[in-house]
């Protein structure tokens, strides 16, 4: 009886219009196509075509679909489904081809900042907690330079700009990296970056900051001792906690982080 699985389109077959036309089309034209098309196609008129026979049971099988109410409508929203994929597959390449041209487009874009980026461009920095705002440059990072400051939190806390005009009296002030972790509820701690060694060791020691709560001011790498101890003499420790331990290890950790990323930044 021909193929009847909705593979073929019934109304092609009888020589009518598909789609949403043909599906407007009254059951008088149907019936009025499928005798003109049965003249056509008749066997007798096509003595040497191998395909007259099947030809005219196609058209038969076609035209029983489309003459019955429910049918039809079955095939009728079958077509409209195979409408719409095919427009949403076509939209789909569309989208995609214009996906993939603004990724491009991206990629480029990322690829030109990365090549205009200039090695002293201000980087937001954020390691193991401590977060800070890296302005200095050059060769290297002198570690003698660097002060270790701490401060009971007690009062007004001071703030990176408050130390940076505390420390600028000894002289230029490089950066200021304040520690932001919320272990430190009771005692504030900071790595001050001083543009030269002598401002480093006039600062070392001093007493700033407010008298109420004064600013503990240690370098972070102590200058080599240029005198002796004469050999009778016996290292004696002082009383109280050793140096290294004065702002505790989570400040030691935080000096090897920042410090680490200092020297990443040069």
């Amino acid at each position: 009886m021909g193929d009847m699985d909705g593979q073929v389109d019934h109304y092609i077959i009888l020589g009518l219009p598909s789609g949403a036309e043909g599906s407007q089309i009254s059951e008088k034209e149907i019936t009025k196509a499928y005798r003109k098309k049965a003249l056509e196609l008749h066997p007798d008129k096509r003595p040497d075509d191998r395909n007259a026979h099947s030809d005219i049971l196609q058209l038969n099988a076609s035209y029983e679909i489309l003459k019955d109410e429910k049918a039809r409508k079955l095939f009728d929203d079958l077509l409209r489904i195979r409408r719409d994929k095919q427009k949403a597959q076509e939209e789909e390449q569309i989208i995609s081809m214009k996906l993939k041209e603004e990724i491009a487009r991206i990629r480029a874009m990322q690829a030109n900042k990365v090549a205009s980026a200039t090695p002293t461009q201000r980087k937001e920095a954020t390691v193991g907690g401590w977060e800070s705002s890296m302005d200095g440059g050059g060769s290297g990072l002198d570690k003698e330079k660097v002060l270790k400051v701490s401060w009971e939190k007690i009062g007004d806390d001071y703030s990176a700009q408050r130390l940076r005009e505390l420390f600028e009296k000894f002289g230029k002030v490089e950066d200021v990296v304040i520690k932001s972790s919320k272990r430190t509820l009771k005692r504030g701690s900071a790595l001050v970056v001083m543009a030269s060694k002598d401002a480093a060791v006039a600062a070392t020691g001093t007493v700033c900051g407010d008298l109420t709560n004064p600013l503990l001011v240690l370098p972070l790498q102590p200058a080599v001792a240029t005198a002796f101890t004469r050999p009778h003499e016996q290292h004696v420790e002082p009383d109280g906690p050793k140096l290294n331990n004065l702002v505790g290890a989570g400040y030691q950790s935080f000096e090897a982080s920042v410090l680490k990323k200092m020297m990443q930044k040069v």
